[in-house]
């Protein structure tokens, strides 16, 4: 374990965050103080950005200042569909656009309580055709960290069933995959999960839910179709209560010839590609870019 590691679990300790993971109903209010809707230049390492409204959500393009490809990382951030985003996720975009040279989208979508989840993919989706439309599909990358990993994935089942051409690819940062988190394993690793806690992960997918089980595809991918996939890279760990589902998700993929990548993080918690300070976190956004640049050169 890094230094930087042990860094971000004493921080994460003396800010409570398992603890606030621990309770139901989840203080979505209190998570809420971390949101940042309105980025600046210097969140965005340099990069120019501008803000537009499409269907309920806040999409931010990120333009580093020597992008030169035709490519769009179209980016939804996590926060339990109940917040977001946070500095967190805007910088990682930035690294990422930056180091890729290649324009992003963030997509701020409708949270819950006040909306539900069929209101937050219809809008994830109306984005993603207003994106294709603008580049073309076979130039656009998803990437997602948390909820984010299941909106692109609940997005991917939808263009399929609908027969719309498809994405690139998919990046997943630790997506929660099943919201209703009944599976066997994860009781024990949440006893070491530094982040997450059944209790109020699910407290915040039941907000969001509205009508729909828990176990409909709509909110949890693990349920739906993955024949035809596109390519999905995936950033596991093995200290994260998501990671019994993606051991589920992965042979899911198998199963239906699809290709997967797994990048497991040893010993490390949730989104830790994106958390401040580890060295681990460096290496994977190198990843990230490299299978970014990899699909770019590949075109």
């Amino acid at each position: 374990m890094s230094i930087g590691y042990s860094l971000v679990k004493l921080v994460l300790r003396l800010k409570g965050e398992k603890q606030s993971w621990s309770k139901a109903p989840i203080d979505y209010h209190k998570k809420r103080k971390q949101d940042v809707h309105t980025p600046n230049t210097k969140l965005l390492l340099g990069s120019a950005f501008e803000t537009k409204e499409i269907y309920g959500s806040r999409v931010t393009s990120i333009v580093p200042k020597d992008a030169n490809t035709d490519f769009l990382l179209l980016y939804c951030h996590g926060g339990a569909f109940i917040y977001g985003p946070t500095r967190e996720n805007w910088i990682a975009i930035a690294k990422i656009a930056k180091q890729a040279h290649s324009r992003a989208w963030m997509v701020d979508y409708p949270k819950a309580p006040e909306n539900t989840i069929k209101t937050t993919t219809e809008s994830v989706y109306q984005v993603y055709l207003e994106a294709a439309k603008a580049y073309g599909p076979s130039k656009i990358i998803l990437i997602g960290d948390s909820v984010g990993g299941n909106l692109i994935m609940t997005l991917t089942q939808r263009l399929l069933k609908e027969e719309h051409k498809l994405p690139n690819r998919l990046i997943a940062i630790t997506p929660i995959v099943d919201a209703s988190l009944t599976n066997p394993k994860i009781k024990e690793i949440d006893l070491t999960d530094p982040i997450l806690s059944v209790k109020g992960v699910k407290s915040a997918k039941k907000m969001c839910a509205g009508q729909s089980s828990l176990k409909d595809q709509i909110i949890s991918p693990v349920y739906g179709d993955f024949d035809n996939f596109p390519p999905v890279h995936l950033f596991t760990a093995t200290n994260d209560i998501c990671s019994p589902d993606h051991e589920v998700l992965i042979d899911k993929i198998k199963e239906a010839q699809g290709k997967i990548e797994v990048v497991k993080g040893k010993g490390m918690p949730h989104i830790w590609p994106i958390l401040p300070i580890l060295s681990e976190a460096k290496i994977a956004i190198k990843k990230i870019v490299s299978i970014i640049n990899s699909a770019i050169n590949n075109e």
